[in-house]
């Protein structure tokens, strides 16, 4: 069985788009996903990234029609105007990791995270959002979130982030497979390839 080191952010597009077709890759070749959720701002701050909202106008104008003709293409819905973007994602991920240490299924609450940034332009650094949007995908909505925001949780994202810097890690959404790191929703064939 091979295994795939995931590398994400809940504030981006790529990994809501990226999400759905990785786990049915990870399904039809048996590969094993190992969860990264990652610091991303901290991560463009230290790798020369910029935010969307630090980007030249033409930059960010083209990655709105990039994101736009993306979602279509897979027949996601997307909000391009998010209200609430970029926040503190740190919360929302360790209320994700705070599931992986229940033992609870880590990928359907990120994408319904995911999805409440891009599709229902909610606030994803509130504790209450969190709660509600867990509950919605029928977790165990404060639980996590409480479990989330312990120091615990907290270390770990803190420590997933600079694994990811250590290994090289500029963007998302990252995998690595056998040492080997693709970058970007639009690698996964590729990332295919190095699974079959």
């Amino acid at each position: 069985m091979k295994t795939l080191t995931f590398y994400f952010s809940l504030l981006s597009p790529w990994v809501y788009m990226a999400g759905p077709r990785l786990h049915e890759l990870a399904a039809e070749t048996g590969t094993r996903i190992v969860y990264r959720p990652i610091d991303l701002l901290r991560v463009f701050r230290e790798t020369g990234g910029a935010p969307l909202a630090g980007l030249h106008p033409s930059r960010r104008a083209y990655r709105g029609v990039e994101r736009t003709r993306w979602a279509r293409h897979l027949g996601m819905p997307i909000n391009d105007q998010p209200r609430h973007h970029p926040v503190d994602e740190s919360l929302a991920a360790c209320s994700v990791l705070a599931a992986e240490r229940a033992g609870l299924p880590v990928w359907p609450l990120a994408q319904a995270i995911l999805a409440g940034v891009w599709v229902r332009d909610l606030d994803i650094s509130d504790p209450e959002t969190l709660v509600r949007i867990a509950d919605e995908a029928g977790y165990p909505g404060r639980e996590l979130v409480a479990g989330g925001d312990a120091p615990s949780c907290r270390g770990l994202f803190e420590d997933h982030t600079r694994e990811a810097l250590a290994n090289g890690i500029f963007g998302v959404p990252s995998f690595v497979i056998d040492g080997e790191l693709f970058f970007g929703q639009d690698r996964l064939d590729f990332v295919r390839r190095a699974l079959v």
